[in-house]
């Protein structure tokens, strides 16, 4: 990395390491320009159009460095929507409890409002319009933010209620949920179900957990 590379401190310090230009309209004059610079020293990775990966200090100029999927999903969404109004759910959320062994090309975050799918440079971000207030969260840690993702009880009702979302296949999905099943308290998902309206997803639980 050159030795004329900084990177100032407001953004250095940010909390969410996606960016988007107007982020540092405070600290550039130019904020595209000063990005593409950014670009070319390997301080910045390109997700998409519009969105950029502030890379790790240790990974400063290194182009080969690319960040989780999850942790882009998540960024990308607190980027556009706040940190209190959007979480890691379904298969993303399964991944990081350890439910679903193998990455997969796409990430499942709530958001509040209806979006289409993101293609980045890292896989594909499926959007879900939630009210994250109504689910049940835990506070999860990633290269690029903190923020919340579903609990085991929240992501097996997810799961169960929508199989087939994350691009996982039936099978996978029925190995998430028995493997879930072995993490989670049943009162509070039965609580969770009873609250969100899902009695059929959590039959489909509970099927899944005697298979």
């Amino acid at each position: 990395m050159s030795d004329r590379v900084t990177i100032p401190t407001e953004l250095a310090r940010r909390q969410n390491k996606v960016l988007r230009p107007r982020d540092a309209a405070d600290v550039y004059a130019h904020p595209r320009a000063e990005f593409g610079r950014l670009l070319d020293q390997a301080v910045l990775s390109r997700l998409r159009p519009g969105y950029y990966a502030l890379a790790p200090l240790e990974r400063l100029g290194d182009s080969r460095w690319r960040p989780d999927l999850a942790a882009a999903a998540l960024g990308i969404a607190q980027a556009d929507y706040g940190r209190d109004a959007v979480a890691l759910m379904s298969v993303s959320a399964a991944r990081r409890l350890g439910a679903l062994p193998r990455a997969i090309g796409t990430a499942v975050v709530a958001v509040p409002r209806q979006r289409p799918v993101l293609d980045t440079a890292v896989g594909q971000v499926v959007f879900v319009k939630r009210d994250v207030r109504r689910l049940d969260l835990e506070s999860v840690e990633t290269e690029l933010t903190t923020g919340w993702m579903t609990t085991a009880e929240q992501t097996a009702l997810d799961v169960a209620a929508r199989p087939e979302l994350g691009g996982i296949g039936p099978s996978d999905a029925e190995s998430v949920l028995r493997a879930l099943a072995r993490k989670i308290q049943w009162t509070v998902v039965e609580e969770l179900a009873r609250d969100q309206h899902r009695p059929g997803a959590l039959a489909r639980l509970k099927k899944a957990a005697d298979a």
